[in-house]
């Protein structure tokens, strides 16, 4: 054998020719990030009551989580608890986490494709010897962009829960003004703009090339941001379904996975009429 790994067993053998194959351990530490995000979320939807997170709380309930108890627990109760160190910086860090969380177990997933993509660019540049940036760059570059998106939702959500104490008439409202957003926004020309660009990464990445970090970083805060343009209405959704609703969560990743492998406009048309539809729904509902 020429690859120098003779001497090693066949599962050493295989791990080995793995270590230098840069696209499976990236995309393989992608979809470890995912899942590490959906367990801490699932984990910490588990530990409140069913009633506390949205329509589907029962299915999450169900899991058989270990009782959540010390940081888990004050996690969980930060991010749903207005009453609870109200407008505290551990308070608002707790909401970065969890809709931080919330991006990357739905978002990151539908952005495999681009960088996949990116990962073929640079095994091709690299075979012809040019210098080329490691795939994490380009993948910070996204995830900033994301974090960002987490901050501006964690200062909404603090507004909207300040603004709705146990008013349950007001609350309807705010869900039935997310929807509407979410909804409308599917119809847009700039959500269109946005779902093109994320669609056909290729023409992005190989035209707009670097061979330094800071440009490819700023390659993936580009992608992170026609990203954040696609989905940032429909995470409104989670203002009238409840924060954290992991029904919805797990939904709403589907659908941005559907939505940007797809071609047509059919199906975010159909989605921005049915959240159109509830919207209305909600608002006669809370009058």
């Amino acid at each position: 054998m020429s690859d120098g790994f003779e001497h090693l067993g066949t599962s050493a053998r295989t791990l080995a020719k793995l270590s230098g194959e840069t696209r499976m351990l990236v995309l393989g530490s992608v979809w470890a990030a995912v899942g590490v995000a959906w367990l801490m979320l699932l984990w910490t939807a588990a530990s409140l009551p069913p009633t506390t997170t949205g329509p589907g709380g029962w299915m999450v309930d169900a899991l058989p989580f270990p009782e959540a108890g010390g940081l888990v627990a004050a996690f969980a109760q930060l991010c749903l608890s207005p009453e609870t160190a109200a407008g505290s910086v551990p308070r608002a860090a707790a909401l970065v986490l969890m809709w931080f969380l919330m991006a990357v177990a739905t978002m990151l997933p539908s952005a495999a494709p681009m960088i996949r993509t990116y990962c073929e660019i640079a095994d091709t540049a690299s075979a012809a010897g040019k210098r080329v940036v490691h795939p994490w760059v380009l993948v910070a570059g996204y995830l900033t962009v994301w974090l960002a998106g987490a901050i501006a939702f964690a200062a909404l959500t603090i507004a909207v829960q300040a603004a709705t104490p146990e008013d349950p008439r007001l609350a309807g409202w705010v869900g039935a003004a997310a929807l509407a957003l979410a909804g409308g926004w599917q119809f847009s020309s700039m959500k269109d703009a946005c779902l093109t660009k994320c669609r056909a990464p290729f023409s992005t990445l190989f035209g707009r090339w670097s061979n330094r970090a800071g440009g490819v970083f700023r390659l993936g805060m580009e992608q992170g941001l026609w990203c954040l343009g696609c989905c940032w209405a429909l995470m409104l959704v989670m203002f009238a379904v409840g924060i954290m609703n992991i029904f919805w969560m797990a939904l709403i990743g589907l659908f941005a996975i559907v939505e940007k492998t797809g071609n047509g406009r059919v199906i975010g048309r159909i989605a921005g009429t049915i959240l159109l539809v509830w919207a209305a729904t909600l608002l006669v509902i809370s009058t």
